[in-house]
């Protein structure tokens, strides 16, 4: 269930020194993370979750596992990438992959840098959609052109590829298209890349006082202040975010605006052996939950132990918990909601 976001921005937006800092970041979790080779363009960090540590301190472990995101690092983008300019082709596959594409977009003067091709933020999102639109009505062309569509039953979705073409033409984005649950559907063979949820992301100097703000439809960032604080120790990158007047880093930031987008939330575990976030999605309900931890566990599922982190941390533990009357024995219908603490009871 771990995210995907890829980081798309024209030449010299700072999506590089972005994602420098990511790396820098993933050197700490490296140790743990459970694959044997991280791809060197996928950044993998952790979800920042205070709620662990103070678990941590009330089983007695020494063990956090935090939620993961993978953030992928795909080929700069030009104008013309639609139709292989550049690094076009190998830009617009990795996207395809990604579950919410991260435009940057650069919104600082500096004379040292190049603006390459990038003229202000609105303009530089516009050509990057636009690229993005004009590969999704390639794909749209083939399938209209295609035999497919010629065949019995498929009088819907031929309608549906007409109201794409028609729409893409025009500037549109798929996602803009697609105004019904059923048309969802019928276009998700399509993988139309602007289908995508996206995160607009500014790149602003480091004094900028946006910075300052804690949310907002767009999330504003200053690669410059995340790779500096990507070399310092915890205690030293609040001090510096202190200093700053800042509440957040941008990457925190992003990450909790990911999973806003997606409609993520974590459920919690604590034991002696480790205090754990898990992602899944809103709405999930507890037989899948357990199926995250391993996928057994969904057949053999048969209650889940809950208490709401406040409660646990307020009783000190599921026996101070239960002796509260704040645990609850949940069933197959129970839909988990964020910060869950569970154990979950498996059959043999």
């Amino acid at each position: 269930m771990g995210l995907q976001i890829g980081i798309v921005g024209l030449p010299n937006v700072g999506k590089s020194t972005l994602f420098n800092a990511l790396l820098k970041r993933q050197q700490a979790l490296v140790a743990n993370y459970p694959f044997a080779t991280i791809e060197p363009n996928v950044g993998v960090v952790e979800v920042p979750d205070e709620r662990l540590s103070m678990l941590a301190e009330i089983v007695h472990t020494n063990k956090i596992v935090y939620a993961t995101v993978e953030f992928v690092d795909i080929a700069g983008l030009v104008k013309g990438a639609a139709t292989g300019a550049g690094l076009g082709n190998k830009f617009l596959s990795h996207i395809r992959e990604v579950d919410v594409i991260v435009q940057v977009l650069r919104d600082f003067a500096d004379t040292e840098v190049v603006k390459e091709g990038s003229v202000d933020p609105k303009s530089d999102y516009v050509l990057v959609t636009d690229e993005l639109i004009l590969k999704d009505l390639e794909t749209v062309i083939k399938m209209k052109e295609g035999k497919t569509l010629r065949e019995k039953g498929m009088e819907k979705k031929k309608d549906l590829v007409e109201k794409l073409y028609d729409g893409l033409n025009s500037g549109k984005p798929a996602r803009e298209i697609l105004t019904t649950e059923e048309n969802w559907e019928l276009a998700a063979d399509l993988f139309l890349l602007t289908m995508k949820k996206e995160i607009e992301v500014l790149n602003v100097a480091e004094n900028d006082p946006r910075l300052q703000e804690y949310a907002g439809e767009e999330v504003v960032i200053s690669a410059k202040v995340e790779s500096e604080l990507s070399g310092l120790a915890e205690a030293d990158a609040k001090a510096y975010l202190a200093e700053l007047g800042i509440v957040e880093s941008g990457l925190d930031k992003l990450i909790r605006k990911a999973y806003e987008t997606l409609g993520k939330i974590s459920f919690l575990t604590a034991g002696e052996i480790e205090a754990r976030a898990w992602t899944i999605d809103q709405g999930m309900k507890a037989p899948e939950a357990a199926g995250v931890i391993h996928t057994d566990f969904t057949k053999k599922f048969i209650k889940a132990k809950v208490a709401t982190y406040d409660d646990f941390v307020k009783f000190a533990g599921w026996k101070g918990a239960a002796e509260a009357g704040k645990v609850r024995l949940e069933g197959k219908g129970y839909v988990m909601q964020d910060g869950d603490v569970v154990e979950f009871m498996i059959g043999g």
